[in-house]
Order: C-alpha cells, then sequence, then structure tokens
C-alpha cells in the first residue's frame, strides 16, 4: 500500500516545521522546502529516525520565478504524488511603502500570492483525480484587515484567504478540502525578519499549527487560533473600515514603534 505524502513549504522553522512534525507523526512521508537547506536536513534526520517515514528535502527561494517548476520537476522525478499540501511559505516587509525597497515588495507577493497559487495549481488537479486531498493555506488575521505601514503582506494575506475560501466551494464533495489557516501574532522569526516589535505575548507556533492541522483534516474552511484572534477577527467586521485601517495603522506606525522602543532601552537603563 503506498504510503501518502505531505508537502511543506516554509519547512524549517515555525509554524511550518511544526506542521511537519505533525504530518510525520501520522505516517506521511513529508518533503521539506525551505531556503535554508541545512535547517532542512536537520530536520530530515529527526523526523525519520523518530516517526520511521521517508523525507525529502528540496532547498529553494519561492520569490525565484522558476521555483515552483523545479520543485514539481523534482516530485516527478521521485515518483511523489502529494495528498497534503501546506502552503505555509510567507514573509512581510514593513513601512512606508513610498520607501520600501520594490525588489522586498515584488518577492513577498511572489512568495505568498505566486508561488501559493501555482503550486496549488499544479498539485489540486492530481487530488481531485485520485479523489483525495488537503490543502492548508496559511494566511493570517491580517487578511481581514488592511494594514497601514504593512500593505502588501495585508493585501496578500487578504488574496490568500479570498482564494481560499473560494476554492473550498468549488471542490466541494470532491474528496479534496481546503482550509485557511488566519493566525494572530505568533512566536516565530517572522517578526523579527519584519523588523516588528510586538506590544503583547504571542501564541506559541506548536499551538498555531495544531489548530491548523487538526481543523484541515476536519475539512474546516478557515481556523482562527485564539479567543482573542477570533475577538480581533469578529470585531474587525463590525468597525467602520476608516477607523479599522487607522487603528491599525497606529499600532504599526514605524515612528510609534521607534518611540516605544527608546522609552524600553531607558527604562531598563535607569532600572
Amino acid at each position: 500500500m503506498l504510503r501518502k505524502t505531505a508537502l511543506i513549504t516554509g519547512a524549517s522553522g515555525g509554524i511550518g516545521l511544526d506542521l511537519a512534525v505533525l504530518a510525520a507523526r501520522d505516517g506521511f512521508d513529508c518533503v521539506l522546502v525551505a531556503r535554508n537547506e541545512k535547517k532542512l536536513k536537520e530536520l530530515q534526520q529527526v523526523l525519520e529516525k523518530r516517526y520511521q517515514i521517508k523525507v525529502y528535502v528540496f532547498a529553494a527561494d519561492l520569490s525565484l520565478s522558476d521555483s515552483v517548476d523545479r520543485l514539481v520537476q523534482y516530485l516527478e522525478e521521485q515518483e511523489l504524488t502529494v495528498d497534503l499540501l501546506f502552503n505555509n511559505a510567507g514573509f512581510a516587509t514593513s513601512g512606508r511603502f513610498a520607501e520600501i525597497d520594490p525588489t522586498e515588495d515584488i518577492n513577498s507577493i511572489q512568495v505568498n500570492v505566486v508561488a501559493l497559487t501555482d503550486l496549488t495549481k499544479r498539485l489540486l488537479p492530481g487530488m481531485v483525480e485520485r479523489g483525495f486531498g488537503r490543502i492548508l493555506n496559511v494566511a493570517s488575521v491580517a487578511a481581514f484587515m488592511p494594514g497601514p505601514y504593512m500593505s502588501v503582506y495585508y493585501a496578500t494575506k487578504a488574496y490568500v484567504l479570498s482564494f481560499s475560501e473560494a476554492l473550498a466551494t468549488e471542490v466541494d464533495g470532491s474528496g479534496v478540502s481546503v482550509t485557511c489557516l488566519c493566525p494572530g501574532p505568533t512566536d516565530t522569526n517572522f517578526f523579527d525578519r519584519a523588523n516588528i516589535t510586538l506590544p503583547f505575548k504571542s501564541m506559541p507556533s506548536h499551538l498555531v499549527a495544531f489548530a491548523g492541522y487538526r481543523g484541515m483534516l476536519k475539512g474546516r474552511r478557515v481556523v482562527v487560533p485564539g479567543a482573542s484572534n477570533r475577538a480581533m477577527v469578529s470585531l474587525s467586521r463590525l468597525l467602520p473600515r476608516r477607523l479599522l485601517t487607522e487603528v491599525t495603522g497606529r499600532i504599526q506606525d514605524p515612528a510609534r514603534q521607534q518611540e516605544s522602543s527608546t522609552e524600553e532601552e531607558l527604562l531598563y537603563a535607569n532600572s
């Protein structure tokens, strides 16, 4: 009996790593995709030894336009069919849109939107043909609102949510399900990479991954982990759009973040 296979993008850390562990624990062979080949191979050794599965490593930068082509070619060479697809890879840019390096914003769109869409396009038909498949697209609570000073990131996550919900309806009854995971702030290196300081505690990545994984297996369309995050999403639907945007902008304004950081440094210096 052929073993089923899970493919996880952004698998070298954070939510992606935790999703890989959950899939491996349940007996799925895994295809790990991320830029850091060293970390992927370390994870490969741990998963194969602990769960007695086969793990494939494919190091790729999904911001490159040919990355999905090369990944699909690799799957064909290894004669792998993907039964679980975790579109987890993503990153954000922060600051005033007019001042951000345009290459960074385009790369964010390429990873968060283009690669996710392309990979789903390549793998979904096979799932439908076989009558089984699960897709988990990782968005964010950012998908429910505009985000000044992270405008491109928020827009890409709105796309992921809309795309996922539409696909879920299209494949209904086919044996395939599409789930969109919308976490709030999560304890990963995501915010460090985006140069953002959070004023509140973030949710552990393994809890976010478990909520998404469980929701995916149940065929849920949208998963928002954490009561406070669900409350935030509910509030975002009630507030006037302009007010919501202004509040989000005040929280993420780089000038305000710099003031908060300076105040914190002075506090520690005087303590």
